[in-house]
């Protein structure tokens, strides 16, 4: 099933995604129908300028959502949470998809509207995230911060294109919880829902006002694909280290280019973030797989296990092996 859309300002995704699977809408909810799956999407408004989608279900076959720039501007702010149990495929500018993540299937990304995006949801494994589509005014006027960061000016300020990620922390993932589990029917609901959206607001842009101070670099949408590749590529392997010449000849970029445009992005280094993949890797061998501290640390490249235990503990405050009986 692939459904495809322009991205344009006031595009209400849930109304033609019924009209597209000939579903109805009642009251903001549409129910998926039972030859497609089971599951709901729920839409709420905070007025025309913010609003909230939520996207709860398990489909039969595999759905494709291919969002086009509409070439009318990109007036809006779209933050996605994805949540999920199992890998995401992401790509932008009509790419190869790859997964957007190794052992931590969540992640959030906030993103001007001008990025061809698409994303794949595989069949009979249960979805879970969460849309919040935001106008630049109303935005800044809910952080009203007095003096931005480059990022949050570049967020708030229209006309510019932007994409970011940030981790999924514990406390997000709870809240997101929250959210999908409360009761529309309880008259408070709305104003429930509107609080929690905030805070869900207030943590990833606390955590975006924290990255360094620096000159942003407008980014298109094969930018996105190669910075997407780019990082799949140091992911793939996290037994070898990530060489920046040959990933920038790979992306087809210089490597400053490279090495500023995924820094913005991601908010860390290639080379930070290949250590952090590389240490969630061994905390999941160590927790899940029941490795021994020696076959972890020398299948993740590490020849010196001393080294391998101090990055670990720096990372998690506790030694591999303290760290396996935790």
């Amino acid at each position: 099933m692939i459904f495809s859309f322009s991205a344009t300002p006031d595009f209400d995704f849930m109304t033609y995604f019924a009209r597209y699977i000939r579903a109805t809408v009642q009251n903001d909810l549409l129910v998926i129908p039972d030859h497609l799956g089971q599951g709901y999407i729920r839409k709420l408004a905070f007025g025309p300028d913010f609003k909230i989608t939520i996207h709860r279900y398990l489909l039969k076959e595999d759905l494709i959502i291919n969002r086009n720039t509409s070439g009318q501007g990109n007036d809006l702010v779209t933050v996605f949470f994805y949540s999920n149990e199992q890998a995401l495929e992401i790509a932008y500018n009509d790419a190869p998809q790859v997964l957007f993540s190794q052992r931590d299937e969540s992640a959030i990304q906030v993103t001007s509207n001008d990025l061809n995006s698409t994303i794949r949801f595989p069949a009979h494994q249960t979805i879970h995230y969460v849309v919040v589509a935001i106008k630049p005014p109303r935005l800044t006027e809910l952080l009203a911060v007095s003096e931005p960061n480059s990022v949050l000016q570049t967020i708030t300020e229209s006309g510019n294109s932007f994409l970011f990620f940030e981790r999924m922390e514990a406390e997000i993932k709870q809240l997101l919880k929250n959210v999908a589990a409360v009761d529309m029917n309880d008259r408070l609901s709305h104003f429930y829902m509107r609080i929690k959206v905030q805070e869900l607001l207030y943590l990833v842009f606390h955590k975006l006002s924290l990255r360094e101070n620096a000159a942003h670099q407008p980014i298109n949408s094969a930018d996105a694909e190669r910075l997407l590749l780019v990082r799949n590529e140091i992911i793939g392997d996290l037994s070898v280290p990530p060489v920046i010449r040959e990933l920038a000849q790979r992306a087809a970029m210089s490597e400053t280019k490279l090495k500023q445009l995924f820094k913005q992005t991601f908010g860390t280094t290639i080379y930070n973030h290949y250590q952090q993949a590389r240490m969630e890797e061994a905390a999941f061998l160590l927790k899940q797989g029941k490795h021994s501290v020696g076959e972890v640390g020398y299948e993740l490249g590490f020849s010196n296990l001393s080294h391998f235990s101090r990055i670990f503990e720096k990372h998690y405050g506790l030694n591999p092996k303290r760290y396996s009986y935790s």
